[in-house]
């Protein structure tokens, strides 16, 4: 009996530590929440403030009683914000299709075409990683000014269609498929191309989605480049183009309607990751992992 009163007290003591050790992670977790979360809650809840309302707060309010959508109808018509997005747009779709096309079958040559010096060419093509981002800037930025390509869609997008990292990712992936099945489509006479399509695309299609969705969030999100290579309002794009609005004194002066535009171009992101967050962690694991 002592011994089984022993064990009975080791386990609800070993029971209660865990309970204690999953309360306070969950409590840490729902801080740190919080703390990550705050700085969007106070985003949108300015852009439904009036103007006044905001302006008349000596102490900022957390709440508001008489939210309004008139901040948003004005980050329409009082600055080219629609134009801003559509470029935005142009831009990232453009850039992002190029980039797959590329990435693709790039990855693929290196991880199923056996040319001579495969591995030298790869190992040479990774060395690009440690070449800081500045020196890639300024080179692209005088080969683009002197193709007289400032200020077009096409200086915006060329520069951006590689990724060596999104190359090594896919073809790590690639390799993961096996030998087999491509000994075999070729035994039935099926072109690279076409076992590229019909085989590897859909076996990886995780890792696809992935490099696509982090290749237009990026895009999305791109600020020194576009602001390099445009100085006709035309071509700005919503980073640039907020930070335009910003300096000609819509965005100082009316900061509700500011938020309400900073919104609206942080909503497709969001709305892009929390429908693909799935397919974004499990491209990137099995990307990463062989065998």
């Amino acid at each position: 009996m002592d011994n089984r009163q022993k064990l009975e007290k080791i386990e609800r003591a070993d029971r209660a530590r865990r309970i204690a050790v999953k309360t306070a992670t969950y409590l840490l977790l729902t801080f740190w929440a919080l703390v990550v979360l705050f700085p969007f809650y106070w985003m949108v809840l300015s852009s439904v403030k009036s103007y006044s309302a905001y302006n008349s707060e000596y102490i900022p309010q957390l709440f508001t009683l008489s939210p309004t959508l008139q901040n948003y109808v004005d980050a329409f018509t009082t600055v080219p914000l629609a134009r801003y997005f559509s470029n935005t747009i142009v831009f990232t779709v453009g850039t992002t299709a190029l980039m797959l096309l590329v990435t693709v079958l790039a990855a693929y040559a290196f991880a199923r075409l056996n040319f001579r010096g495969n591995s030298l060419v790869f190992t040479l093509f990774l060395s690009l990683m440690m070449i800081p981002n500045e020196l890639v800037v300024i080179t692209n930025y005088v080969t683009i000014t002197n193709m007289d390509l400032r200020n077009t869609f096409t200086g915006l997008i060329l520069p951006s269609v590689t990724s060596v990292f999104y190359i090594y990712l896919l073809k790590e992936n690639f390799e993961q498929v096996p030998d087999q099945l491509y000994y075999a489509a070729k035994v039935d006479g099926t072109s690279d191309l076409k076992y590229l399509w019909k085989v590897m695309m859909p076996i990886c299609k995780p890792t696809i989605v992935t490099i696509t969705i982090l290749k237009a969030i990026e895009c999305w999100n791109s600020y020194v480049w576009p602001r390099l290579v445009t100085d006709d309002e035309l071509y700005f794009l919503v980073s640039n183009g907020i930070q335009e609005i910003r300096e000609s004194g819509f965005g100082r002066e009316n900061i509700p309607a500011m938020m309400a535009a900073v919104v609206v171009i942080s909503v497709p992101l969001i709305a892009l990751f929390l429908v693909f967050r799935k397919a974004i962690m499990a491209g990137v694991s099995r990307g990463g992992t062989k065998g």
